[in-house]
């Protein structure tokens, strides 16, 4: 399988190789394909290195087409609603600077244009991100300092795939103790035992005589 790795360090790119070129030679199943840069793509984000402070942004695909689900799609109307609503939210996450997601934002409305989102309806949701967030300065003037307070809460708030994560382990009908993680105690010991299929041969025999 493909496993992606994105690391930051301080080391030259010499150093760099010579680590990863040893732990390459730990498994001959095992290949590593580096890509060293000052700014490098991992998942959806794009990371630079900017004089030593790291920079993030959406990274878009350039294969991908600007497509979310069609306004005139059959489907209930809050469902429309909070697209516009969970882009931005994605967009205040990963970009650490207003300038990045003042773009990512037009990005959002033209793909919503695209996909017949009224215009009136499209700056409605807008607003209604920015009410909600108290971050209406950023809306208006781009105010870099509400946007940073902005980015920086959403950024440490659980996802919903997270809040659910987390209610999920904490009801014990959904999530029985069996299939919660146990503490390793190192004072105990659990032996392991082999199956032996020769003490089942005689098994039908004796359920007949009882």
């Amino acid at each position: 399988y493909i496993d992606d790795i994105f690391m930051t360090t301080n080391q030259t790119i010499e150093e760099i190789n010579s680590e990863l070129e040893k732990a390459q030679r730990k498994d001959i199943n095992i290949k590593i394909t580096t890509i060293i840069s000052t700014s490098v793509h991992f998942l959806d984000v794009t990371i630079t290195n900017e004089n030593g402070q790291l920079r993030t942004s959406i990274y878009h695909k350039p294969t991908t087409e600007p497509y979310v689900l069609p306004y005139t799609s059959d489907h209930p109307h809050h469902i429309h609603r909070n697209i516009p609503y969970e882009a931005l939210l994605c967009a205040a996450r990963i970009c650490s600077h207003v300038n990045d997601f003042n773009l990512e934002c037009i990005r959002i409305d033209m793909s919503l244009l695209l996909n017949h989102y009224p215009p009136n309806f499209i700056t409605k949701q807008f607003n209604r991100f920015f009410r909600l967030n108290n971050a209406i300065p950023v809306l208006t003037e781009l105010n870099e300092d509400v946007y940073h307070h902005l980015h920086q809460t959403l950024l440490h708030q659980p996802t919903r795939r997270e809040k659910k994560l987390i209610n999920m382990m904490q009801d014990p009908i959904e999530t029985p103790l069996v299939l919660q993680p146990k503490i390793w105690n190192k004072e105990l010991m659990y032996p392991c035992y082999l199956y032996d299929t020769s003490l089942t041969n005689n098994l039908p025999n004796q359920f007949y005589k009882w």
